[in-house]
């Protein structure tokens, strides 16, 4: 498989799986819920793996300031999955607001969004080194 095709891969199923987390966190079906957040986060996780085998058959510097501005954006919506991640449980045991957590966890999906258009412009803009 090549780093495209599995970042593909990875990036379709983390979306399948954040619209699944989204879907039964809406309909508080909390044991489906937790489920597809971990799906979530562990093709999270070879998305990033195979974004970076990606990045290596490309000259990325050469698609100008969208590469430090996706590569920012790309570790900034990361760390926003703590968000989520911390709250969800707090919101459970009714030590937070249930709307923390779901801001955080759009907060998360919206910056998930914008980090893979940057990403694809970003891609669109280097030049293969292959």
């Amino acid at each position: 498989m090549t780093p495209e095709a599995g970042f593909l891969t990875a990036l379709l199923v983390t979306v399948g799986f954040l619209v699944g987390a989204a879907i039964t966190g809406r309909k508080r079906i909390i044991h489906h819920h937790v489920k597809f957040v971990a799906g979530a986060v562990v093709s999270l996780g070879v998305a990033i793996f195979f974004a970076l085998k990606v990045g290596e058959r490309y000259d990325l510097e050469a698609a100008g300031w969208i590469t430090p501005f996706h590569k920012t954006l790309a570790k900034i919506t990361t760390a926003m999955y703590l968000w989520p991640l911390i709250t969800g449980p707090m919101a459970r045991k009714g030590k937070i607001r249930p709307s923390v957590h779901r801001t955080g966890a759009w907060l998360a999906l919206g910056l998930t969004v914008a980090a893979t258009v940057t990403g694809v412009i970003m891609l669109m803009r280097a030049t293969p080194l292959f």
